[in-house]
């Protein structure tokens, strides 16, 4: 038995852009564009009256614009992922972002297949942030990691990454950790890709060494 598809809004002014966007991502059978905004307010609008699973969120919107839009949604649906895609890549932009509650960021020039790979680890509850992105994350944190980090006032993760770091830490492994959170083993790759990219790390133990050392999870217990 096939799911139901993934409903997206499309918020985008740019006519042509949004209409080209709309016709790739409909080609995927698991998708469709539920509603489309051309403003932010029309997009706070919308997420109260149309059952959406996804936020694709253009920045440079008119009126109040993409980021204080973000925000908004997410205050009336915190559960609501929301991929930003703009031709903008300032750290202070994307610093921005992230305080707004973005789950991802993704530039314009992005190839289709990253993209549609950015929506589905973004609605599995990972995050996904380009190579521009992470830099620029990186930068933003790092003034953050040379103090004492206080409790997860900074995290740059998720509250589900931290859940599966904390399982990680334990040591369970990806089928035991998709049992007890009653999700698939594929969706707790995502996870950890995340995980492992936003703590800039190279394995698992360091990503848990990294999360106790800031106070991300607790010390695992020996």
């Amino acid at each position: 038995m096939s799911s139901a598809p993934l409903r997206i809004l499309l918020v985008e002014d740019d006519e042509l852009f949004r209409l080209g966007l709309q016709v790739r991502l409909e080609q995927e059978p698991e998708l469709i564009i539920a509603a489309e905004a051309e403003d932010g307010e029309a997009a706070i609008a919308l997420v109260s009256q149309v059952q959406i699973d996804l936020v694709l969120l253009d920045v440079g919107l008119p009126g109040i614009g993409g980021i204080e839009a973000c925000r908004q949604i997410k205050q009336r649906c915190p559960d609501l992922p929301i991929l930003v895609l703009t031709s903008h890549a300032q750290p202070s932009l994307i610093n921005r972002l992230i305080e707004a509650g973005a789950q991802g960021y993704c530039l314009k020039g992005i190839a289709s297949e990253k993209l549609l790979l950015a929506i589905r680890s973004v609605t599995a509850g990972a995050s996904w942030w380009d190579s521009a992105a992470t830099k620029a994350i990186q930068t933003a944190f790092q003034p953050l990691q040379d103090i004492a980090v206080k409790q997860d006032s900074s995290s740059p993760l998720t509250q589900r990454e931290q859940e599966i770091l904390a399982l990680l830490a334990t040591g369970k492994t990806n089928p035991e950790i998709a049992a007890d959170l009653y999700i698939t083993p594929g969706t707790v790759r995502v996870h950890v890709h995340a995980i492992l990219h936003k703590l800039q790390v190279s394995d698992r133990a360091q990503a848990i060494a990294v999360a106790v050392q800031r106070h991300l999870i607790a010390p695992p217990r020996i």
